[in-house]
């Protein structure tokens, strides 16, 4: 990522960046929310609503009110099975569950909460929705995770998975969101609430066995005959994230030599290494963030980790150290798809417009069909719960795939199952997801790749998210044709919400940010770094010709 990097990326969290947490949880029941500002409001995301308590954009207000909009949603769409709740490791989180559950309890909504009160990762939610739903026509489940996924510590989030067990499509967000804002514009009157103890001890709230249902369908996913007979040695950092007690559990029930390198749990997460901008982030798929995980790197045959709520992950190779995400996507997809004989021959290969172009070239290979989407996991749900999609991945290190049996696992992303795959590679294929991804380079042609950030404010980041294919007026792209200018996604004809600009050797796409003021154009090259550069520079002239015009 070509930005200003800060003095403190890789080094141990300074005391003077840790959270408060008793400021930051006094300001969660303290502050309300200003519906008239619009920061202070609730917005949906690509997923979910998230905000900080200290900025009045995640407090009790805010999840009492999409909780009371979730009750209505559920009872306008006759929705009346159990609702799985499980939130992560955030200081926030514990807080809005127990605002949620009161939300919950009193509109009479069977809640499922965690067996002895255990975090709960996000695919663990959207696995015990879809066992629920299994063959069923009525009395259908659905799902709350709280989480701000990798965000910094001083961030909450919420978020709704409706019954087929992936994050809410546009439609359903916006319901949501439009009637939480009218509840909040209300003084939260209409919103039904009893106190948590009574919510606790409610007819309706069950305790689930998150853990336990999870753990012992793994063996449905990933072949352990193979790693254990192999001996491959792993590690794994839950980086005090969701899944830190499901490692253990994982390693003795299906015998591997699996090191937990820390089960520590501490919401300030001052165990971590700075990111990129000075700020704590949970995030799998950056060096400065994994530093303790990437000094271990000899020691293992391959080692991994996931983010807070473990729905992404990140993989340390032995012959190559931290893959990036696109790397590591690309070997997945080429494994799978030659070792799941069970998969459907017509089940395609997912993967979001700004995910490497690599990834089309390995379809095509393997003779699978590309459904390329807009940035968005919830676009992969569906084709997910029907098999016709084998696998989909996003660029940000977030992914899914079918069962062995090729049947549906989880319809939203899971970070524990392409983690435990990377051993499954290096057991059968001899090589680790490094030497595997150099073979497959090798072959297919190396990509170079990278994002940068503009700023933009609202004008035009809304002028960009509707800019059209006809208003790019070039005719090559670093010395190149350009063969396609696209603004809706080939898989499914969604508007991407930017452009993307495909020439023969290299592409860019340029997308306003959902949630700051800055605009990122992403890149990659199949030459070499100054193509990259070249396509980078070429794309900023366009895009700001575009914004201009």
């Amino acid at each position: 990522m070509s930005e200003r990097v800060s003095p403190l990326a890789g080094k141990p969290a300074p005391a003077s960046i840790l959270v408060d947490l008793k400021k930051l949880e006094d300001a969660y029941a303290e502050l309300r929310p200003d519906p008239s500002v619009a920061a202070q409001r609730v917005a949906f995301g690509t997923s979910g609503h998230r905000g900080s308590s200290l900025e009045r954009s995640f407090n009790e207000w805010h999840v009492l009110a999409i909780s009371q909009a979730i009750c209505d949603y559920r009872k306008s769409k006759a929705i009346d099975g159990p609702l799985y709740i499980g939130i992560d490791t955030h200081a926030l989180s514990q807080p809005a569950f127990e605002s949620a559950l009161e939300v919950l309890a009193a509109n009479d909504v069977t809640t499922m909460i965690s067996k002895g009160g255990e975090f709960t990762p996000t695919p663990a939610v959207s696995h015990a929705i879809l066992v629920h739903n299994r063959g069923r026509k009525t009395g259908l489940a659905d799902g709350i995770v709280i989480t701000p996924s990798h965000n910094p510590p001083d961030n909450g989030g919420f978020k709704y998975n409706p019954t087929n067990g992936g994050p809410a499509d546009t439609d359903i967000t916006r319901w949501i969101q439009d009637r939480a804002n009218h509840l909040l514009e209300a003084g939260l009157k209409g919103v039904k609430r009893v106190p948590f103890a009574q919510a606790k001890g409610a007819s309706t709230t069950h305790h689930h066995d998150y853990l336990h249902a999870y753990v012992a369908d793994l063996a449905n996913m990933v072949d352990f005959e193979a790693i254990r007979s192999a001996g491959v040695h792993m590690a794994v950092d839950p980086l005090g994230g969701a899944g830190v007690n499901y490692w253990g559990p994982i390693a003795e029930r299906y015998k591997l030599d699996l090191t937990v390198v820390s089960d520590v749990v501490d919401p300030t997460f001052r165990f971590m290494t700075v990111d990129w901008d000075g700020k704590i982030r949970m995030d799998p798929s950056s060096s400065y963030a994994m530093q303790r995980l990437i000094g271990l790197k000899d020691q293992y045959d391959v080692a991994f980790a996931c983010d807070t709520d473990h729905d992404r992950h990140g993989v340390v190779a032995r012959s190559s150290g931290l893959m990036l995400p696109n790397n590591y996507l690309s070997v997945l997809v080429d494994y799978l798809y030659r070792h799941r004989p069970q998969w459907s021959k017509d089940a395609a290969v997912g993967k979001t417009v700004v995910s490497t172009a690599l990834i089309d070239r390995v379809a095509k290979r393997l003779g699978r069909r590309l459904y390329e989407v807009p940035v968005g996991f919830k676009w992969f749900a569906e084709g997910l719960f029907d098999g016709s999609l084998g696998f989909g991945g996003e660029e940000s290190a977030g992914a899914s795939l079918l069962r062995l049996d090729g049947s549906v696992w989880t319809t939203d992303k899971d970070g524990l199952v392409p983690a435990l795959l990377s051993a499954e590679i290096t057991a059968r294929s001899g090589k680790d997801p490094g030497e595997y991804f150099k073979a497959l380079a090798d072959d297919l042609g190396q990509p170079f790749a990278d994002r940068v950030d503009a700023p933009a404010d609202a004008a035009q980041k809304a002028r960009l998210s509707k800019l059209s294919a006809k208003q790019v007026n070039s005719t090559e792209l670093a010395g190149e044709k350009i063969e396609q200018v696209i603004d809706r996604a080939p898989g499914n004809d969604a508007a991407i919400g930017g452009i993307k600009v495909i020439a023969a050797t290299g592409w860019f796409a340029a997308r306003p940010s959902g949630t700051e003021d800055i605009y990122k154009i992403y890149a990659e090259s199949f030459k070499d770094k100054a193509h990259l550069q070249a396509i980078l520079d070429e794309a900023q002239k366009i895009v700001d010709g575009a914004l201009a015009g």
